[in-house]
């Protein structure tokens, strides 16, 4: 009762679609990581949700971050600089890491000033670093298993290990360094089997470099860690003791561990409200019409391979549904099979929870429809 009541004055106050993201438990969220892996840093997947308060946030709880464009770049450097007061010329490593394994020459041009962190997989990619940002500290993104992962990234990123040897030797011969190597296991990683094997193959091409001479000294273990959007999902804390047991056995006291959690912090950080706007029965199911879609907040329907989930706030016998987005598109189906109630009607709200990743920051205007509003609760500033 009380949760509707809250959820009424925002509506009213607000209007819908409304976004809400919650800070207080985006730190909750950011707080657990730190004491789970301790050892290790976390650098915040931008791209997971770009929304400036929640790297504000996040950046005051003493996150670094994991940026893939030059305006993520900057977006995050302007905070180190407005915080932190460091000049254009500083060493921010500590702060970022340009986990993009391709990244263009004007770029690589613009950063070169601030001695990035960067990942590279690939020979080509090593003669551009060299051209246009000599002064990088590379990372060497290895090719591990993603079995099960949500979102699979292994078939677009990631070496050869049997390569590794190769492409390190070939970074030190053009007077670049090496600085460590990275992974990742894949999006919403519950099979857990794919970080041991991660860590086996990552601890053998680390030891053997560091064996020959070169200086590794950092291993970056990605993101994947999975969000509990079910019942099915396996704890956080069961993960991080494997982790923490593997890092330990395989890596020297000296080897920095950091990673990049994206969804884990920001998934369960926000909820949308949605109105249904329209309500028809086709071949005997109902359809409710939204005034959201895929191509707005529910993007990560599409690009997540992300369930969404809906809550009404009216009781009543529940069968079958269907909600779709407000746009022209036949393509605009959030889901096809959901359980609600089937007495909804226009001017009804629906709740969606765990939608803080992947869903505006891939939004577009399509239709000329605007996007959800967000507003804040519990900034905490």
């Amino acid at each position: 009762m009380r949760m509707k009541k809250q959820v009424a004055e925002l509506i009213q106050q607000h209007g819908t679609p409304l976004f809400i993201l919650d800070h207080k438990k985006l730190r909750r969220n950011y707080r657990t990581f730190k004491k789970n892996l301790s050892r290790v840093q976390c650098y915040y997947a931008v791209k997971a949700n770009t929304h400036p308060e929640i790297i504000k946030t996040l950046f005051l709880e003493g996150s670094s971050f994991d940026v893939a464009s030059y305006n993520e770049f900057m977006q995050v450097y302007e905070y180190i600089k407005h915080f932190e007061e460091k000049d254009q010329e500083s060493f921010i490593w500590d702060k970022i890491i340009f986990s993009n394994t391709i990244k263009d020459r004007e770029t690589l041009s613009k950063i070169k000033k601030y001695r990035p962190l960067v990942t590279f997989d690939n020979s080509d990619e090593l003669k551009k670093i060299k051209a246009c940002c000599n002064t990088a500290g590379l990372i060497l993104r290895l090719k591990v298993p993603d079995t099960g992962s949500q979102v699979e990234m292994s078939s677009k990123f990631g070496a050869e290990p049997g390569d590794a040897d190769y492409l390190i030797r070939l970074a030190h011969d053009a007077g670049l360094v090496v600085e460590g190597l990275s992974f990742h296991v894949g999006s919403q990683c519950t099979n857990f089997d794919n970080y041991t094997a991660a860590f086996a193959i990552t601890s053998e091409i680390l030891n053997d470099a560091r064996a020959k001479g070169y200086g590794l000294n950092i291993v970056d273990i990605g993101g994947g860690f999975p969000v509990p959007y079910d019942a099915q999902v396996p704890e956080f804390e069961e993960l991080a003791g494997l982790i923490n047991s593997e890092c330990k056995r395989l890596f020297p006291a000296d080897v920095e561990i950091i990673a990049e959690p994206g969804r884990f912090l920001a998934a369960t950080a926000a909820t949308l409200i949605t109105e249904i706007i329209g309500k028809s029965r086709r071949d005997g199911k109902i359809f409710y019409y939204i005034n959201d879609g895929v191509y707005h907040t529910f993007s990560g329907v599409i690009f997540d391979h992300w369930i969404p989930n809906f809550t009404a706030f009216k009781n009543g016998e529940k069968e079958v549904c269907a909600v779709v987005g407000q746009t022209c598109d036949s393509f605009d189906k959030i889901s096809q099979s959901v359980q609600l109630p089937g007495n909804l009607g226009i001017g009804d709200y629906l709740l969606t929870e765990n939608i803080g990743a992947y869903s505006i920051a891939s939004s577009t205007n399509f239709n000329g429809f605007d996007g959800a509003k967000i507003i804040h609760t519990n900034l905490n500033r």
